[in-house]
């Protein structure tokens, strides 16, 4: 099975000096569930920049930051969280990464997956390029370093070109001696998000839920294909465009926006792509009652991202709604943990089910999702055990048929449990009465804020928006370690 992909969370404040890093470390919290395998805090002084990560999670990371961290010649703050990527679990692979180019510092966080990164590297590597690490970020850095005197020393300048060679998923935030960049790949794959303090300063961040804990207001969407900068000490916002390069691209001149944050990755309380994670997932709930209604005496969900469209799966039938699963928040995210071994060992240590909720009775279990069938096959079985008459499960999504080459872990089709079976054949193996799938005009239906076709549905349907790797530019480079 292949390695995990990135996937992460990105949160910048500028203008805010002694709080900035309180603020940050605030902001990566809210979205811990981006990235549990290390945090990292890049901080930008008038006289140079100061870098501290670790392994683990936010709390962890931040349990041994230096004492002057806090105090006021700090102008700005960048922060990540990180799920395993390219290059594996080293620290060194942690972000963010700080360089010097030219006597230049730059700092730079990335969430997403650069797809040409391994030709890219290949390319730099010939012209004498040395890497620090194996993840796809540092590319960008080797791009603008390259340009640099082409461009007069211009870092500005010099990002502008290196980002026309990039294809893929990427939200960046860039900082540099003269202020912070934002930035968004132009078919808009990953969501950046703008937010201001009622008494001054900015704050960039991956999800809107950062801004509501750090009491900051949602300004607006970091538009795809946007360079947002803003300069240590000012106010106001520079904004540019940079376009794609046809040569690179497939046809598609639209969005592709990534559907699965909705089903899956971003809290409930955020805001993405302008919609309202809750008010989908609700909706998505509704709408796959409205499909595959079933006779049961409860609907229960799969904690945690289960949880509000299974509420609303409820609400469209009449039905009782309950928990049949106890949840261990100390456990990370089965879906995206890296081993197929850990993830099966994690599944009954993360949901245990509830007997004197679940026996005797007919339960309609709502999932978000089904990749592998690891870790349904084993809650299943579970509630079998713990005395359930009937399970029948309605899943929010259509059945992924399709690795994923834009930042989230759906490994190759191989793996994929309804790229080999019917849905039938899946109802089988997973021991249930019933299984079926929201249909994916069904769950498109579900997003307002944007039409449908500035989705991406690639995993579900084959249709990528651009071309992906070929098979053996996927986690390899010389060392094999790309």
């Amino acid at each position: 099975m292949s390695e995990i992909r990135e996937y992460c969370g990105l949160c910048g404040v500028t203008g805010r000096y002694g709080e900035s890093v309180a603020l940050v470390a605030e902001g990566l919290l809210a979205m811990q569930h981006r990235g549990q395998e290390a945090a990292g805090i890049l901080c930008d002084y008038e006289e140079g920049m100061k870098l501290h990560k670790r392994n683990g999670t936010v709390t962890e990371a931040m349990s041994d930051l230096p004492a002057d961290w806090s105090n006021p010649g700090i102008r700005a703050v960048m922060g990540h969280v990180r799920y395993g990527t390219f290059g594996g679990t080293d620290v060194i692979n942690a972000q963010p990464i700080l360089v010097r180019m030219a006597g230049i510092q730059v700092g730079i966080a990335h969430n997403g997956t650069i797809s040409n990164a391994f030709s890219l590297r290949q390319e730099l590597q010939r012209q004498g390029a040395i890497f620090m690490t194996n993840t796809d970020t540092e590319v960008v850095l080797h791009l603008m370093s390259r340009e640099l005197k082409n461009t007069g020393f211009n870092v500005r300048k010099a990002l502008e070109i290196a980002l026309r060679r990039l294809c893929g998923a990427y939200c960046l935030l860039i900082m540099t001696p003269e202020g912070m960049f934002a930035v968004r790949d132009p078919l808009g794959f990953r969501p950046l998000n703008l937010g201001r303090f009622r008494d001054g300063g900015w704050i960039i961040a991956s999800e809107t839920i950062a801004f509501s804990v750090c009491g900051a207001e949602y300004v607006r969407e970091i538009e795809a294909g946007e360079i947002l900068f803003i300069a240590h000490g000012g106010d106001e916002l520079e904004s540019e465009r940079f376009g794609l390069d046809e040569k690179l691209f497939n046809s598609r001149k639209g969005l592709a926006q990534c559907i699965f944050e909705h089903v899956y990755f971003a809290r409930p309380g955020s805001y993405i792509f302008g919609d309202s994670v809750y008010s989908v997932r609700i909706a998505m709930g509704r709408q796959l009652a409205k499909e595959f209604p079933v006779k049961c005496d409860l609907v229960a969900p799969v904690p945690d991202s289960g949880m509000f469209a299974a509420l609303g799966f409820a609400r469209e039938l009449n039905l009782p709604f309950d928990m049949c699963f106890t949840r261990n928040h100390y456990i990370g995210r089965t879906f995206i943990n890296p081993s197929s071994a850990k993830r099966a060992a994690m599944v009954m240590r993360k949901l245990q089910p509830i007997p004197e909720a679940v026996k005797g009775k007919r339960l309609c279990v709502v999932e978000d999702s089904i990749v592998r069938g690891t870790t349904s096959r084993a809650r299943i079985r579970a509630l079998r055990e713990a005395g359930a008459k009937e399970i029948h499960m309605r899943v929010c999504c259509p059945p992924h048929r399709y690795g994923c080459y834009f930042g989230i872990d759906f490994p190759e089709p191989s793996a994929l449990i309804a790229r080999n079976y019917s849905v039938d054949e899946i109802a089988d193996q997973l021991e249930l009465d019933s299984l079926k799938y929201l249909s994916k005009d069904g769950m498109l239906g579900c997003v307002t804020a944007h039409d449908p076709d500035d989705y991406c549905t690639a995993c579900f349907d084959g249709e990528y928006p651009e071309e992906p790797p070929r098979r053996n530019e996927i986690n390899k480079d010389e060392d094999n370690t790309l």
